[in-house]
Formats: C-alpha cells, sequence, structure tokens
C-alpha cells in the first residue's frame, strides 16, 4: 500500500512542475502529521494533500480527504507557515491519482 502512495506522490510532483509549480517540501512532517507536498504557484503556498488508489472499490481517492484529514492538515500547515518570513497567500489543493493501466490525475485546487 505505502509503495502506490509513494508511486502517486511521484506522479504528483512531476506533474506539478509540467504545471509551472516549484516543489518547497515533500512529505513535510510534525508531530501533529504530514503533508505530502508544499509547493509554490505564482506566489501562492500551495498544499497539497495527493490520493491514490489502484481501485475504486472504496470509492475516488478524494473522498478519503475527510473533514478531520482537512483539520489535521490545516494545522500542520500552520506550523510551516510560522517559518517563514512572509506571510504568503495560501491554498489547499488535492491530487487524485486513480492508478488504471495509464495514470489518471484530477487536481482540485481550493479544495477546501
Amino acid at each position: 500500500m505505502r509503495i502506490t502512495g509513494l508511486k502517486g506522490e511521484d506522479l504528483a510532483v512531476n506533474y506539478l512542475k509540467k504545471k509551472g509549480y516549484r516543489i518547497l517540501e515533500k512529505n513535510y512532517r510534525t508531530p501533529f502529521g504530514e503533508i505530502d507536498i508544499i509547493a509554490e504557484q505564482k506566489g501562492t503556498v500551495v498544499f497539497v494533500e495527493v490520493k491514490t488508489r489502484t481501485t475504486d472499490a472504496f470509492g475516488l481517492p478524494e473522498e478519503a480527504v475527510t473533514r478531520q484529514k482537512q483539520e489535521r492538515i490545516k494545522k500542520v500547515a500552520l506550523l510551516y507557515l510560522k517559518g517563514l518570513k512572509r506571510v504568503p497567500p495560501v491554498r489547499f489543493d488535492v491530487l487524485s491519482i486513480e492508478l488504471k493501466p495509464e495514470p489518471v490525475i484530477e487536481h482540485i485546487e481550493y479544495a477546501f
């Protein structure tokens, strides 16, 4: 299962780079939790949750980003922002990846 997640995160990083994002952090960990990717796009810091699935038997990948998960990501984001010298605009995105014969990536900007 972790292999699926790592593959999804690699696909996500490549996808974001192709879209012009600059990757600031990958797997940013704190005692409160982790953010998969922190990127920058045109001056905005983007906190990205990546959800990857090999099957839709348990629902769509983005459906796994529950309200509780969102709150945990927000707490971790606040810790990251406290370490910056400025307060940039921020947003929270979800990258939903389905590993079919060819990966299908859905980028949900301003997800929460």
